[in-house]
């Protein structure tokens, strides 16, 4: 039986992470990718050689090498610069438009059925490029951001309620970044939305909190940014595409005409499965829901606009 392949491109905290977590499930053999020599075959051997430990048959190669990457089911790019203190989304854009352009035109040279999971930022603009640069549909072009963000309103409605984290669910809609759209009315605990449960100054503490949960936490570690987070949600989507899961997450992916949208990347719920994104979900959204919505699309919209030719 042939064994799932996944790349991940980009051998820093975030690639490093996704790559030990989909080998640790077992989910496919690893190629990781760097343009620094040394890093990913380093790394690539550390996460090898735990292997017996942990328990998988996974294989882990680091490479500096596109070639080594051919065949890939999945590609994940965490390739870029990481946002500094102070940075703002629009400081990373032109450097990581242009790391992103390269790497992606090399992968999909060797890997052209593979389905794309973008995971660097400015993560909206940057799904821009790699859709021109890979030439591939829409369905295999896909932002993590959405799982993330819905990750981080999770933990928070958990620690302010005082219950597991499984039973929360949580529904952020938008671009990635300070002008995403929780949604209360579509979060809940064991299906009760908390909007019944928090008072409507709560449930905006939280809301806030989330729309800068990268920032928050850029802040405390003041030389980096969030990896472990980053990377659970780019394997939940991975672990969706390889085992044909049709499971319903919030993505970045390229909308034509859904939520009043068209030809822009922003975060919606979709169906993800083998073949990449197999469908957008729509719900309804109130008038403020909707405007902050499109507020959220134009901010994208602006970033993208400003992307090098």
């Amino acid at each position: 039986m042939k064994r799932n392949k996944v790349t991940v491109i980009g051998a820093g905290n975030v690639g490093a992470t996704v790559a030990q977590r989909v080998a640790e499930a077992g989910l496919a053999d690893i190629v990781l990718v760097d343009i620094v020599g040394g890093l990913p075959q380093g790394k690539g051997l550390d996460l090898a050689e735990a292997a017996p430990v942990v328990g998988h048959d996974a294989r882990v190669v680091g490479t500096n090498d596109y070639a080594d990457s051919a065949g890939s089911d999945v590609v994940v790019v965490t390739s870029g610069l990481a946002r500094q203190p102070g940075m703002s989304r629009e400081d990373l854009l032109a450097k990581n438009a242009g790391i992103v352009r390269s790497v992606v035109e090399q992968a999909v040279t060797h890997s052209p059925s593979a389905v794309l999971v973008i995971v660097t930022n400015p993560l909206d603009a940057m799904c821009h490029v790699a859709m021109r640069a890979s030439g591939f549909p829409r369905e295999r072009v896909i932002g993590m951001a959405g799982v993330l963000d819905s990750a981080r309103f999770r933990t928070f409605i958990a620690q302010e309620l005082g219950v597991s984290v499984e039973d929360t669910h949580a529904f952020v809609l938008g671009g990635h970044g300070d002008t995403m759209v929780p949604l209360p009315r579509y979060s809940t605990v064991a299906g009760i939305p908390i909007t019944e449960l928090l008072s409507p100054e709560r449930v905006e503490a939280l809301v806030d909190r989330t729309a800068n949960g990268g920032a928050e936490i850029v802040a405390l570690l003041k030389t980096g940014s969030a990896f472990y987070a980053p990377a659970a949600a780019t394997f939940a989507m991975v672990d969706a595409i390889l085992r044909d899961r049709k499971r319903v997450l919030p993505c970045a992916v390229l909308l034509h005409g859904e939520y009043g949208v068209d030809g822009l990347f922003v975060g919606v719920p979709v169906v993800l499965g083998a073949r990449g994104m197999e469908r957008v979900i729509e719900i309804r959204l109130t008038s403020d829901e909707a405007a902050a919505f499109q507020r959220s699309a134009a901010a994208v919209r602006e970033l993208v606009d400003k992307l090098p030719a």
